[in-house]
């Protein structure tokens, strides 16, 4: 489910940290909805030394409703801007009902959805910053009959805090980018009492 572990070309980082590798196994172990199907894919290498990267497609009835993008990033030295070693960023991209492209909460809506997500997930961070940006799309000339589309894309980054141990629990924060995901195509919640399954990677159907 996560991408094998890479290091900055020439950074001599060595081999990865007990921390980091501790932290990649939770995000392995995260519990995500059976329509969210996760594939590897490769972690940026120039922004840290260590990284591991996955991204999601959210379908239904072999529909693709929306896809997404979880990074972890580790710098063992530390980074200012994280005010920590360790740096979460997730993308999420889903088309929605045009008309509600028009709402002039939706971006606030949009950035709740996250913070909602981590907070029901017991997620602890710190140091959240992002973005949420709605696109239209419009036909004209001889492509004025084709119907309109509208698009949210969420940005986002955080620094996941460490427990009392200093370990870096991933697991509420995968499976927190997973419930952001369904939110945002529109899935209804799952029922209370009702556990979601691990999500095997590249899953179809």
């Amino acid at each position: 489910m996560v991408a094998p572990q890479e290091t900055h070309p020439g950074s001599r980082a060595g081999s990865p940290p007990r921390v980091y590798e501790d932290a990649v196994r939770s995000m392995r172990a995260a519990s995500l909805r059976p329509e969210v199907h996760c594939e590897d894919m490769p972690a940026p290498q120039r922004i840290a030394p260590f990284a591991a990267a996955l991204s999601a497609d959210v379908t239904v009835d072999e529909e693709d409703l929306g896809t997404g993008r979880l990074i972890l990033m580790h710098d063992p030295a530390g980074n200012e801007a994280w005010q920590g070693t360790f740096r979460c960023v997730c993308y999420v991209r889903a088309e929605v009902d045009p008309e509600l492209i028009n709402d002039p909460m939706l971006a606030d809506v949009g950035w709740s959805w996250l913070t909602e997500a981590l907070a029901a997930h017991g997620a602890a961070y710190d140091c959240e910053a992002g973005t949420v940006t709605s696109v239209t799309t419009k036909g004209f000339g001889q492509m004025a009959e084709d119907e309109g589309t509208a698009q949210v894309e969420i940005r986002a980054s955080w620094s996941p805090l460490p427990d009392e141990d200093g370990v870096v629990d991933m697991a509420p924060h995968t499976e927190a980018w997973g419930e952001l995901l369904c939110t945002t195509v529109g899935l209804p919640p799952v029922p209370e009492g009702v556990t979601a399954i691990p999500s095997r990677r590249g899953q179809r159907g």
